[in-house]
């Protein structure tokens, strides 16, 4: 019989791999915004050092939608694989699962 916290699990991995194109949008969103990061950070390291600053900004923002899609794009293909795994187990302990 599935625990409370066996279902908890499986319904926030399919709530957050729910939406698949957005996850890999904010992906690509903090991929972009950790080239800009490595631009103006290179940039202060070269030329003036108070870009920096901005740079580590925009490397945290970065570093925070990067991670949030990637967890989407993960729990999506989590989410497939517990469906395909999932068995489905009777109501009443005494049926044999099909």
């Amino acid at each position: 019989m599935a625990t409370t916290h066996t279902t908890k699990f499986k319904s926030l991995v399919y709530r957050l791999g729910s939406e698949p194109k957005l996850s890999l949008k904010r992906f690509f969103t903090g991929l972009g915004l950790f080239a800009i990061a490595v631009a103006l950070i290179l940039g202060g390291y070269a030329y003036q050092p108070w870009l920096q600053i901005p740079g580590l900004a925009v490397l945290a923002v970065a570093l925070f939608f990067a991670a949030w899609g990637y967890l989407g794009i993960f729990a999506n293909r989590f989410a497939q694989v517990i469906a395909v795994t999932d068995v489905h187990l009777p109501t009443d302990d005494n049926e044999l699962p099909k």
